[in-house]
């Protein structure tokens, strides 16, 4: 609804005998394309085959179109070898019998009838629309975004100018952006659900926000600290570690409390970056006072075996070193297998932040002396649970630390040495439970990537993660320099559709990221892949 408008599909027999009467209106009696009738009425010859997109006002019809997608079309039978004339496509469908009321001839109505166009295209998979357009209308076509090809067609009195239409103009105009997110349904009740493409919050499944909704319970009744026990047993299976400590807080307090471990640990260390998330290891190491060289690589970049033992070669008293697994920034999997082979060679201790690989990936912490995760991302919980996972035969130095950074009470109490949310517990042990699918999460979401990097890829944008050293759930792109994150992401979120661009660090490098961390229907991911890779696209210059 747009001011009283509405925009559909028509469906009902009143509109199509508005429809006929209207073709009729303006093609036998203002356009003398056919001949008149008594009846006044004038059905298409590919009625049956036609869908026809209308705008009505009250009820009564005030303009339409239609679109079919069966060949041969009308243009087929007019240009021979018509496709030579069409840059490259994969699906095309034809608009016909552009139709408006007299007295109701104006841009919102012409512009309302394609973006609804835009919106058919978009769920139908077509990226070309074909028209022959009225040569007396032809500089409105073009303003729509129309391209002119091939010769004119027609008879004296009804010349037209075949034309196509690609769907980037609905995505670039603003209005048009906002009108198809109202025609869509995705504002107000009884709309679709936005799609959430975010690294966090993930939507939480069915079952996981019941438990959420749970009766509180404290966290020292005997219920609560089996359950406790219970989550903590399950994470660590998850990931092969030997111990694990809840916190109650985010990733950041969980990454504080190894800072504030490895400060008892003595010598030097080596902390790896080569995303925000590796700065932000460096800030967490400078700011718990540990003595540290860094070892930087470019954002999107990746780290060689020989750099790392390069690195710890000029530093012989290396005993830790820290790194993000999955650079939740670039997209970025840092190699965890030669990570922890350098580790063993060397006898230093290896400390991952894994808070956005954990349930996204397999990962193996056998070897590992610290590892972080959160409750909130791959584990499509809720956010405010993190975790420090611990290796075999690594006992904690004693040390004076602020009590809730320090892990030994984690590990030396049965339940939580504070308070922790029971509701946040139960949701988590919900979203541990059926262990034995993590394999079938794990190839799905890699699946999925592939296919939305193909697209990307396809379209001409650059994935900022290296072929080869991807993470699947973290899809970075690099925009153009004329197309503005802060422009594309509002107007993608008015289309139901809620990508990561807010973070200071992405707005910085005019980049967006597409987090695939929930569950998501291939054909919706498709269809939102098709209009952002739209969106994104440089504009032609005249």
């Amino acid at each position: 609804m747009s001011d009283g408008l509405e925009f559909k599909i028509a469906s009902e027999k009143g509109e199509f005998d508005q429809i006929h009467a209207l073709n009729y209106e303006t093609f036998a009696e203002e356009i003398p394309q056919h001949d008149r009738n008594d009846e006044r009425s004038l059905v298409d010859k590919f009625n049956e085959e036609n869908t026809y997109i209308i705008c009505l006002d009250s009820g009564g019809l005030v303009g339409m179109l239609a679109v079919r997608d069966r060949r041969p079309f009308s243009l087929d039978r007019k240009i021979p070898d018509l496709d030579s004339h069409l840059p490259p496509f994969g699906s095309a469908c034809e608009i016909r019998l552009l139709a408006i009321k007299k007295d109701r001839r104006n841009r919102k109505i012409v512009l309302g009838l394609f973006t609804s166009l835009a919106a058919w295209c978009e769920e139908g998979g077509y990226d070309i629309a074909l028209i022959s357009a009225n040569v007396e209308r032809e500089k409105l076509y073009k303003n729509l975004g129309f391209t002119p090809f091939g010769p004119r067609v027609g008879k004296e009195g009804a010349y037209y100018q075949p034309m196509y239409l690609t769907p980037e103009p609905y995505y670039r105009m603003k209005a048009g952006t906002r009108l198809l997110s109202r025609m869509r349904g995705d504002e107000g009740k009884g709309g679709k659900a936005p799609l959430n493409f975010l690294p966090g919050p993930v939507d939480a499944p069915p079952a996981v926000r019941k438990a959420m909704g749970a009766k509180v319970l404290s966290h020292r009744s005997d219920d609560f600290v089996a359950a406790f026990e219970d989550v903590r047993r399950r994470l660590a299976a998850l990931v092969n570690a030997s111990r694990t400590s809840i916190l109650m807080g985010s990733g950041t307090l969980a990454n504080d409390a190894v800072a504030a471990r490895l400060s008892l640990v003595g010598g030097r260390g080596l902390v790896l970056s080569n995303g925000e998330f590796g700065e932000r290891l460096v800030d967490h190491a400078r700011r718990s006072g540990l003595s540290f060289e860094t070892l930087g690589k470019g954002w999107g970049e990746t780290f060689s075996r020989a750099d790392i033992e390069s690195a710890i070669a000029a530093s012989p008293d290396t005993r830790w070193l820290w790194a993000v697994h999955s650079e939740t920034s670039t997209g970025v999997l840092n190699d965890l297998d030669m990570l922890k082979s350098v580790c063993a060679a060397r006898g230093v201790g290896l400390c991952l932040d894994c808070i956005s690989s954990l349930g996204t990936v397999p990962l193996d912490l056998a070897g590992v002396r610290m590892a972080t995760g959160t409750s909130g991302k791959g584990l499509r919980s809720f956010a405010g649970l993190s975790f420090v996972f611990r290796g075999d035969g690594d006992e904690l130095p004693p040390g004076n630390l602020p009590r809730y950074l320090d892990l030994s009470l984690y590990e030396g109490s049965e339940g939580p040495p504070f308070t922790v949310s029971s509701n946040l517990l139960y949701a988590l042990s919900e979203a541990l439970a059926g262990g034995e699918e993590w394999e079938a999460r794990y190839a799905s979401i890699k699946k999925l990537s592939a296919f939305v990097r193909l697209r990307l890829q396809g379209a001409g944008l650059r994935v900022v993660a290296p072929e080869g050293h991807e993470s699947p759930a973290l899809v970075t792109i690099a925009l153009p320099g004329e197309v503005l994150s802060s422009e594309l992401g509002p107007e993608l979120e008015k289309s139901g559709y809620f990508l990561n661009w807010r973070s200071a660090y992405l707005v910085r490098r005019n980049w967006v990221q597409v987090a695939l961390m929930g569950e998501y229907d291939s054909g919706a991911v498709g269809r939102f892949v098709d209009c952002l890779a739209l969106a994104a696209r440089p504009r032609k210059l005249a």
